[in-house]
């Protein structure tokens, strides 16, 4: 890699946090039995008509909002056809000419280093359903389709091709997570395909300004296999060019076990979806009126609750970094803090003990049983010197246990 530097772009599909789909009333939720949340309108029967739902126009322009991006005053959903079983209309309802938000960007900071990554585009979709290729007994000969994810809202949040690293697409990724779960407009459970991943990644000579042909590495669910995959990917490109080949576009996907990608598909031309306006849908007006009701609706954002709790309370940046990874634990720290009148006390214990009782427990901070005024007292108490801070401890844990104040 000493002559070549690596040119990565993300796609991010991130599903919105909403209980119906985004075209008609069935419900979201994860885990019902195969075909159970279908209806006519999801499943492209003839004659049903879509229905946008307000709520999910809400999510996405909260995210785009939040995300530094200049909404659209007027959007236009497109009907990108392509045939493939779990596609039950023949076509997928997206947006594609005229999208719902424009530029914007995230800062990262990966290898010591801070790099500002700019948006593309985000746009409003509706998922597909699910190919099912095994758990049968004839799953040899054929394949199930389970269409409850069909018509499941998305945004899709495209980058430009800012990132020069594994480390920094990583990076990018997990940020953007962050941004999403802390406005409430996705529950981050990559195990469950809420949040997707799609990586462009090619190589060039250093100094070069030209793009090199790029691969694009398809529905990447996690932070490190998404470094892992990009690694690999750049040492195959630059191993192909070095021994005196062609880098080809196509699609591939990443297998973790093995820690390589393999060829799902040759994308030597792009593919022509032949885009059109969709017919059933009224263009989506986003008015200046709605726009601010949003932007006054937004909660403060990590970045910003990170550098008030260094100048307020005076904690050092890598607490304050911990204590905003999500919005609930900064609330809790933060509450936890006022109550105490002493919020470095409050962020060891938040760093400390009440992660750990999470981690070892697998809960969210809302479940735990010690609450922010009840942990407030056990810190007023050690500040006193009423107990050590190693008694302190016996007591937090016998608090989680019944429930009883310090």
């Amino acid at each position: 890699m000493s002559t070549f530097e690596s040119v990565i772009g993300l796609e991010i599909h991130a599903q919105l946090l909403t209980r119906t789909k985004i075209f008609c009333g069935c419900p979201t939720s994860f885990g019902a039995p195969p075909n159970a949340h279908v209806c006519p309108v999801c499943l492209g029967l003839p004659g049903a008509l879509p229905v946008l739902n307000e709520h999910a126009v809400e999510c996405a322009v909260t995210a785009a909002l939040a995300l530094g991006c200049e909404v659209q005053l007027r959007s236009v959903f497109a009907r990108k056809n392509y045939f493939y079983p779990d596609l039950p209309k023949g076509y997928q309802i997206s947006q594609y000419e005229w999208p719902l938000a424009r530029g914007g960007g995230v800062e990262i900071q990966a290898g010591g280093t801070t790099r500002f990554v700019r948006l593309t585009r985000i746009h409003m979709e509706e998922d597909a359903g699910k190919s099912l290729h095994e758990g049968f007994a004839d799953s040899d000969r054929r394949t199930y389709l389970d269409f409850n994810r069909s018509g499941v809202p998305l945004v899709e949040i495209v980058s430009e091709p800012d990132m020069r690293s594994a480390e920094e697409a990583a990076s990018f990724f997990e940020r953007l997570r962050q941004m999403l779960v802390w406005l409430g407009v996705n529950d981050g459970n990559m195990d469950e395909g809420s949040l997707r991943c799609d990586a462009n990644v090619s190589v060039r000579p250093k100094g070069s300004e030209v793009l090199g042909t790029k691969a694009e590495i398809k529905n990447v669910n996690s932070f490190r296999y998404l470094q892992k995959a990009i690694e690999y990917e750049i040492g195959r490109q630059v191993d192909v060019i070095e021994h005196g080949g062609r880098v080809v576009q196509e699609t591939r996907l990443f297998d973790a076990a093995q820690g390589k990608t393999y060829t799902m598909r040759s994308k030597e031309e792009a593919h022509d979806y032949r885009y059109f306006p969709e017919p059933d849908l009224p263009p989506l007006v986003v008015d200046e009126a709605r726009r601010e009701a949003l932007r006054a609706a937004l909660p403060e954002l990590p970045e910003a609750r990170a550098g008030r709790f260094q100048t307020a309370y005076g904690l050092p940046a890598y607490d304050a970094a911990l204590l905003t990874e999500t919005r609930e634990i900064a609330d809790y720290f933060e509450a936890t803090a006022t109550a105490s009148g002493h919020a470095k006390a409050a962020s060891n214990w938040v760093m400390g003990e009440v992660l750990r009782t999470m981690k070892e427990r697998g809960i969210a901070i809302t479940a735990l049983p010690v609450a922010p005024g009840a942990l407030a007292g056990l810190i007023r108490i050690v500040e006193r010197g009423t107990i050590s801070s190693t008694v302190a401890k016996d007591v937090f844990a016998k608090m989680g246990e019944s429930g009883r104040s310090a």
